[in-house]
Order: structure tokens, then sequence, then C-alpha cells
């Protein structure tokens, strides 16, 4: 309940930002006119960025005869969750990682890359898909669109802002300090994008927190995930990528966390935060722990043979 509490702080606080902003810069016409503008483009991102990214990654639809294992995991943990079943996709990439996306539950898709399935074990895949699930369950793709569509009107109208501070300011009295009046209201457009930034990346991390607690009760406890995201932090450093920045957030850890520092524009929290959460502990310090070579363990091996299966 927590993070669910501070999502809704988080996009409160993007509310407030747009009424500041939009009134500052932009008067209430501004304000209706980005809010509108931004509704539009992100509406076709919550009806049809399933179809793009699915496109964009080269997945392809599995089918139970092809992947008889990989979709009784993800039935039973549909049942679990009290979750119609999503369609199942697999991306043809080495490292390994996996998303969520669709409108709502009816519409889900859960997509996984052949690198997880080779690297991970039963009970390990079992957390990843549980987490993915948490994702729909807890509808943030929706979420995700609100807090993308209202960043996205704070941006216009910041534009807005600065093309008027340039040609004559704001329809406003400026006989008395109108050029300080101008570089304020620059001022202003600079920071309110970075504040609503930072605000809707702080929502994306809130969401995957949440998303490890859910899927955690889904899976039935939390070490299968707790293990996934070992491997999944040291590998995504081994096996680097080639992910679209504008997609990075989906994915269970960030895909480009290999190329990029952990700051306040992450999409994703710190890997050790969210496994000391998941087992009730206090963050270990330092990076995870380097990948076993390959074959080195029977995790591995089961991992290995579970994807020949599909083959």
């Amino acid at each position: 309940m927590g993070n669910q509490i501070k999502t809704t702080v988080l996009l409160a606080g993007m509310t407030a930002l747009i009424l500041i902003v939009g009134n500052l810069l932009g008067g209430r016409q501004g304000m209706i006119i980005a809010l509108v503008l931004a509704a539009g483009m992100n509406f076709f991102s919550y009806w049809y960025s399933d179809k793009l990214v699915l496109k964009m990654y080269r997945a392809q639809e599995a089918t139970p005869a092809q992947a008889p294992e990989l979709f009784e995991m993800v039935q039973t943990l549909a049942r679990q969750a009290d979750l119609p079943m999503p369609k199942v996709y697999i991306i043809p990439k080495d490292a390994p990682n996996a998303f969520a996306t669709g409108r709502n539950p009816e519409n889900a898709v859960v997509a996984v890359t052949q690198g997880l399935l080779k690297l991970m074990d039963r009970r390990e895949i079992m957390g990843v898909l549980a987490h993915e699930l948490g994702h729909v369950k807890n509808r943030d793709i929706l979420i995700g669109t609100i807090a993308a569509t209202m960043a996205g009107a704070i941006m216009m109208l910041a534009s807005m802002a600065r093309w008027s501070a340039l040609f004559g300011g704001m329809h406003r009295d400026d006989n008395n300090g109108g050029g300080m009046g101008a570089i304020g209201m620059i001022a202003m457009s600079i920071i309110a994008p970075m504040a609503a930034m930072i605000i809707q990346m702080a929502v994306s991390r809130s969401r995957e927190y949440l998303a490890d607690a859910t899927g955690a009760r889904i899976a039935g406890g939390p070490e299968g995930l707790a293990s996934a995201l070992e491997k999944l932090g040291a590998y995504s450093r081994r096996i680097p990528m080639d992910a679209n920045p504008s997609t990075a957030h989906m994915f269970i850890v960030n895909p480009l966390s290999g190329k990029s520092l952990q700051s306040l524009f992450s999409t994703h929290p710190p890997v050790e935060e969210r496994i000391s959460r998941l087992r009730g502990q206090r963050p270990a310090s330092g990076p995870s722990a380097p990948p076993p070579p390959p074959g080195s363990n029977r995790q591995e091996a089961a991992g290995k043979a579970f994807w020949d299966s599909l083959q």
C-alpha cells in the first residue's frame, strides 16, 4: 500500500505542477491546449504501444505447442493472480530480460528474451513472470501513460513559455521589469520540465517496487524473483542489450544500465535495493556478485535444458 500512496502523491504533485506552470506560463487556455495535445499523443501510445514495442524487438508469439513449460508457468501464475491468460512472446536476444505491456489485463502481453530462458531456472523464471503479471494486475501501463501525459503537457507549456518570452512576453504588463520577467519565464521553462521528468521517473521506480511485491505474492514467495534479480543485475553488465531508450522503462531491469549511471532520471530502482526489500534485508553495498561461469551449477544447466525444450 505504501507504493500505491507514493504513486498517488507523485501524480498529485505532477498535477499541481501543471496547474502552477500552466497558470504562470501559459494561462488557463495554454494549460488546456497543452493537456489536450499531450493526451492525444499518449492516447495512441496507450492503445498501440504493445504492437510497436513487440515489432521493435522482433518478438515472436509462442504457442503452447512450441513452449509448453513456459505456457504452463504463465497459466499457473495468471490463475493465482486472478488474471486472464496473457499472450506470450519470446524476444530473440541473448541478454536476459522481460517486460509486460497491453492497455488492460484482457489485452496483456508478457515477453521474455531467449537469454532469460537460457540462464534462469524454473523458480527464477516464475519469479520474473510473476513480476510482469504484477505490472498487469496493477495497471501500470495506464498509470505510466497518465504520468507521461502530464509530463508532456508540462514540456509543451515550457516550450510555449520560451517562445513567448523571446517574442514579447505572456500578455502581461511588462512596464516594470519586463526584462526580468522574461528571464524568469525562461528559467521556469527549463526547471519545470526537469521537475516533471524527475517525478515521472519516481513514479516508474515506485511501480517497480510495487510489481516486485505483487509478484512475490503471486509466486507464493520472494526468493525466485530475488534470485532472478541477482542474475539480471550481473548479466545486464556482462551481456548488454541493444534497446531503445524510449522503451527501457518497460523491462524488469534497465537494459541500458551498463551504459548509464543510476540517478534521479533512472526508470528503475537499484537492483540491490529491490533484492534487499524482497528478502527483508538491508541493501548490500557494491554491485551484484558476478555471474557464475557457464555450466558451473545445476540451475544454469536446468535453464539451458528448458530452453532446448522450446526448440
